[in-house]
């Protein structure tokens, strides 16, 4: 039944709104593995000076104590994995329960390869929902129309007894009747007029909400294709910057190692570059996150 169908496609509307909550956990995780890797990166960049600064400590060229500036570095670095540990098992946990598959700690995500097509063109669930409720209200103003309408029923009947039909006629006879029999309900008129004006006010609303929905979509398609620009040029200044940044830490690091600089200021050098390149993969998986988006509001 029409009825039926829309209790369905209802149900695949409702599913259809978890997909970007599903998005937003699994990019989520996907940076945190990034940036775990990145700390990766910046902790054997440490081990490595720790052992030219211990070395340069004994021959005198450097200042004591500078090795423990950089191990305490280590030390924070640490408590961001646990930290990374921590969001990730969280945010594992809720994507489990909504995707109702278990979804082990250790499990690595990857980066999907994702293509969008820019077009107005929407195939959302919602739009067969609103047509669909459409068709149900036609089908019940096709049922009021047919209760309004005259109805006209034949009957017969027939026996055999005496008498019949005939009662001067004093025998076994048999007997039958024909006729025509006409159901008009002439007062309810009414009441079927306001239910048909109640379904009419109903398609309208429906009308009025498919139009909106289509223009909230379109708007925010638009600016999801704004917002993919913006972070492709994020993209491209995020590599100028990165190589910069590794030329600054080269001499940092030869710096460091001739005592020229401390300690902290070789920590500050190297911090400038993990936020840089932290930044690239927050950019590069912002603009993973907004094309999946981008595809769920076209309905693909």
């Amino acid at each position: 039944s029409a009825h039926l169908k829309t209790q369905k496609k209802q149900i695949e509307v409702n599913l259809y709104a978890l997909k970007k909550e599903v998005n937003q956990l699994y990019f989520s995780i996907l940076l945190l593995q990034e940036k775990k890797a990145l700390l990766n990166a910046k902790k054997d960049q440490l081990n490595s000076r720790i052992s030219e600064v211990k070395s340069g400590i004994e021959y005198g060229v450097i200042l004591p104590a500078s090795d423990k500036v950089l191990e305490a570095e280590l030390i924070k670095i640490q408590q961001q994995f646990d930290e990374i540990g921590f969001n990730k098992k969280s945010m594992l946990n809720t994507l489990s329960s909504l995707i109702g598959f278990d979804l082990n700690d250790d499990i690595i995500l990857e980066n999907p390869h994702l293509e969008v097509a820019i077009s107005n063109q929407i195939n959302r669930p919602e739009i067969d929902l609103f047509n669909l409720k459409k068709e149900e209200i036609q089908a019940n103003e096709q049922l009021l129309s047919k209760q309004k309408a005259p109805k006209l029923f034949g009957f017969a009947t027939g026996g055999y007894g005496n008498p019949g039909l005939n009662m001067l006629d004093n025998s076994f006879t048999g007997f039958y009747t024909v006729g025509l029999k006409l159901n008009w309900n002439v007062f309810d008129w009414n009441s079927n007029k306001k239910e048909r004006q109640s379904l009419s006010i109903n398609k309208d609303i429906i009308d009025n909400e498919t139009e909106i929905f289509n223009l909230n979509t379109n708007m925010e398609l638009r600016q999801q294709e704004l917002e993919m620009k913006k972070i492709e040029t994020f993209i491209a200044s995020d590599s100028n910057i990165i190589a910069l940044r590794k030329d600054v830490l080269q001499s940092a690091e030869s710096q460091l190692k001739n005592g020229v600089i401390t300690s902290s200021a070789y920590i500050t050098e190297l911090t400038h570059l993990f936020e840089d390149e932290n930044n690239l993969k927050t950019h590069i998986i912002q603009l993973l996150l907004v094309k999946a988006n981008y595809n769920i509001n076209k309905g693909q």
